[in-house]
């Protein structure tokens, strides 16, 4: 492409140079160009020569005088012209033409290229009946265009050098930080939660770094997580053993003594047959409460919320545990300060709340009484209350209720409350919190214990969903 473009310049530069010639043959006016007239002196043709060889050697260009049948008139050329030499076709064909051509060739005895133009001889607004050939062999652009070359060569070995030693550069410089990065997840995946928090040369690396450290905190909390659902799911299955454990033990002896005859008095045989019965459906009670709590703890309880009154669910329940109640000489009954009160939950889940609530206010009471009150608080909430008059819960037990297993001892007697799965309370608290709601309680040893559920009211949920669909676009304004 170089050597393209230096020819188009030498070519150009021909051109002008020949214009230039043209001119100043047409200022010589006291010569003749072309065929000599006759009595033309051996002198003129002496000057005409030695002037076209002045132009020759100032333009550095061969000059050639022809006529429209191409015969050579004069020439810078030293050698005397042979009478009837012309010039090649092409350059009489170009003449003809009216126009200026160039040309390229190559002399077939040294190999040297040389330019060729043709220009008309004379001025534009005349009839030319000459042309003028200038013909140059540019050495010194040959000898140029190889300079360059090896300038482009030597050029370019320097670049391709210099691009090496700066991709290296640049490779380590963006490598580094990804081995680190590397170095770290393999840390990561054996369990290592190395944070990296330094600051990487290349944004895109702080932020692939910042990613990762998020993906390890985040891998940290799962492990945590995982361990603690190990342990957690450990201590179950000890409870459950230990609690399985006990009334197993007792059935496994009493049945071993019936059959082993050594129980030969039919009332007391009965009484065993009792306390086996009874230790049977404790097991089996324990059973399905492990059960409803497992499917709480891992999401599998669906809860349908509905509009229900809360007022006429106590009440039903409250009826239907008055005999359990009397069977202890308890009093149960409901105290209404409003008669009706809607919240949004799943009516057999609030049931099966307020009867395992009643049994053991039942179990803790004995010749008193059970309040049941539903009432609401400023129009948002609704509070269920269930108050009794029994044992009470000691100050050091209240924070334990919750727990699994745990069983609040009768501090007055020295012996535990009638026996139960240890798991209701868990098992209500999960279902409120389930239902949107809250569970509350305040006791005194001796005195009694109130459970308070507090439910947000139908008319404060539908406001708050109301408020949350205008939020979102999904209603009308």
């Amino acid at each position: 492409m170089v050597k393209q473009v230096t020819y188009d310049q030498v070519e150009q530069e021909l051109l002008r140079k020949a214009k230039r010639v043209n001119f100043a043959l047409l200022q010589q006016t006291n010569y003749v160009w072309g065929k000599a007239p006759e009595g033309e002196v051996n002198d003129q043709a002496q000057e005409k020569q030695s002037f076209l060889k002045y132009l020759a050697d100032l333009f550095d260009a061969r000059i050639t005088i022809f006529d429209r049948e191409g015969t050579i008139l004069d020439t810078s050329a030293e050698q005397e012209v042979v009478p009837g030499s012309k010039v090649e076709l092409r350059h009489v064909e170009s003449f003809t033409k009216g126009g200026t051509a160039i040309t390229r060739t190559t002399d077939p005895e040294t190999g040297q290229l040389a330019f060729l133009v043709v220009v008309p001889m004379g001025n534009n607004n005349q009839a030319t009946e000459n042309g003028i050939l200038l013909e140059t062999k540019p050495s010194n652009v040959n000898l140029a265009l190889n300079k360059l070359h090896v300038y482009l060569v030597i050029g370019g070995m320097t670049v391709l050098v210099i691009v090496l030693i700066v991709s290296v550069n640049l490779a380590m410089y963006i490598s580094r930080p990804i081995s680190r990065l590397a170095a770290t997840v393999g840390e990561i995946s054996s369990g290592g939660y190395v944070l990296s928090t330094d600051d990487q040369p290349l944004d895109e690396i702080n932020v692939l770094a910042g990613q990762l450290n998020k993906l390890t905190e985040r891998l940290q909390k799962i492990q945590s997580e995982s361990l603690r659902m190990d342990e957690e799911r450990a201590r179950l299955f000890a409870e459950i053993s230990h609690e399985l454990r006990t009334p197993l033990t007792a059935v496994q002896g009493f049945v071993e003594a019936i059959r082993d005859g050594v129980v030969q008095d039919e009332v007391l045989r009965e009484r065993y047959l009792d306390t086996i019965y009874t230790q049977t459906v404790h097991i089996g009670r324990l059973v399905d409460d492990i059960l409803v709590l497992s499917r709480l703890e891992s999401g599998n309880i669906t809860v349908e919320k509905l509009p229900v009154d809360l007022v006429a669910l106590a009440q039903g329940v409250v009826v239907s545990m008055e005999a359990v109640a009397a069977s202890k000489q308890n009093g149960i009954y409901l105290e209404k300060k409003v008669e009706k009160t809607v919240v949004i939950g799943d009516v057999d889940r609030l049931e099966q709340i307020i009867r395992n609530l009643l049994k053991n206010a039942i179990a803790a009471t004995e010749n008193g009484t059970i309040r049941v009150g539903v009432e609401e608080r400023y129009g948002r909430e609704v509070v269920l209350t269930i108050e009794d008059n029994g044992t009470g819960i000691a100050p050091d037990d209240l924070p334990h209720i919750w727990e699994r297993f745990y069983r609040v001892k009768n501090r007055q007697e020295g012996r535990q409350q009638e026996k139960g799965s240890g798991l209701g309370l868990v098992i209500v608290k999960k279902m409120v919190q389930l239902q949107g709601g809250r569970i509350e309680v305040t006791s005194q040893l001796g005195k009694g214990t109130v459970f308070s559920i507090i439910f947000p009211s139908f008319q404060a949920s539908a406001l708050t969903d109301h408020s949350y669909a205008r939020k979102q676009g999904t209603i009308d304004k």
